[in-house]
Parts: structure tokens; C-alpha cells; sequence
């Protein structure tokens, strides 16, 4: 489902023309001087809570997507994913909270980020939709509060121990404690 969006403008204007385009990387140009407070503080996403309240989108579940990065995704992970709600947070918020850490230092990051981030993300949202319980959102939720005051702990691997394993690609880059 298409529906507008709210955040906070972290980037310069028309920036998915500009650069890595709908790719952020670690010390991006494009990312504004407050924009950087706004991603780390993850205020950039408050806005949100209006598509909540609007019936666009759930507290938890997968990441809202532009087309591009959708399409991206298997047709397996389209069918799952189309049967929730996107969320606010989600189990690839939190697994991939500092996405661009594992962008650092790959000589083409986008080839990288469709031939491992992307598969892996269509992996734990399809692991989302099939375990979503009550019991599962309050983790989510209380998980992904706790890595916002604590970027770098890895809690999430004692509350979520089922997941699909990560690649070794992504487990030699990135911060996510995996």
C-alpha cells in the first residue's frame, strides 16, 4: 500500500537523486547537521505516530519502503510483508539499527546491500509476520526502546535467540551484536 510517509527532514532535498541515492551511508553528505542528532536520537521518526494514528501503519512491524527497495524484495517476502501492517519499529529496525555501519568501508554499497542486506532483511520480516503474537510486539517495542538508550548492546540476541542466522558477510560488518 502507497501512503504518504511522515519524518522529520534529516537529508538535503531530492537527495535518492544525489550520491548513493536511497542508500545511506556511514558520514553520508547529504545527511544534514541536525539530521544527524534526528537519526541517531531516531526523533526523525515522531512524525509517524500520525500515520498510526491514521490506520497507514502499526507500532511494530516491517519498515515502511519506497517502491524501489520493495521491489528488491522476493516475491515470497512481498506476499508475507503485504499481509501486516508497516510499523514504526520492527525486527529489521532493530537488527539493522546502524544499517550504514554495515555499508563502511564496501567498495560499491549498493551492490552490497542487494546482495546481502536484502536478503537477510526479507528473511527476519518474514520471520515477523509468521511469529507475530502479542508477546512478540511488547518485545519489539521494549527491545527497540532499549537499543535507542543503548545503540551498542546486543540484548536483542537474548530476546529474540529463533531468528534466522545471520550471514557471515553481515556478521563481519556492522554493529548488530550478532
Amino acid at each position: 500500500r502507497n501512503f504518504g510517509l511522515l519524518k522529520f527532514a534529516t537529508m538535503l532535498k531530492d537527495s535518492p537523486n544525489i550520491g548513493s541515492g536511497e542508500i545511506t551511508i556511514s558520514g553520508d553528505p547529504r545527511v544534514l547537521p541536525f539530521g544527524k542528532i534526528l537519526r541517531k536520537s531516531k526523533l526523525n521518526e515522531l512524525p509517524q505516530i500520525w500515520n498510526i494514528l491514521a490506520g497507514h501503519m502499526s507500532i511494530v512491524g516491517p519498515r515502511p519502503m519506497v517502491p524501489n527497495t520493495f521491489s528488491m524484495y522476493s516475491q515470497k517476502a512481498k506476499l508475507e510483508l503485504n499481509k501486516v501492517c508497516p510499523g514504526l519499529t520492527g525486527i529489521g529496525s532493530i537488527v539493522f539499527r546502524d544499517e550504514e555501519s554495515f555499508l563502511t568501508n564496501k567498495s560499491d554499497p549498493e551492490d552490497f546491500y542487494k546482495k546481502h542486506i536484502i536478503p537477510y532483511k526479507n528473511e527476519i520480516e518474514i520471520w515477523y509476520v509468521k511469529n507475530q503474537s502479542l508477546y512478540l510486539y511488547g518485545k519489539i517495542i521494549f527491545v527497540t526502546a532499549w537499543v535507542v538508550l543503548f545503540p551498542n548492546s546486543n540484548l536483542f540476541n537474548k530476546f529474540f535467540t529463533n531468528l534466522p542466522e545471520m550471514p557471515k558477510e553481515l556478521l563481519s560488518s556492522g554493529t548488530s551484536g550478532c
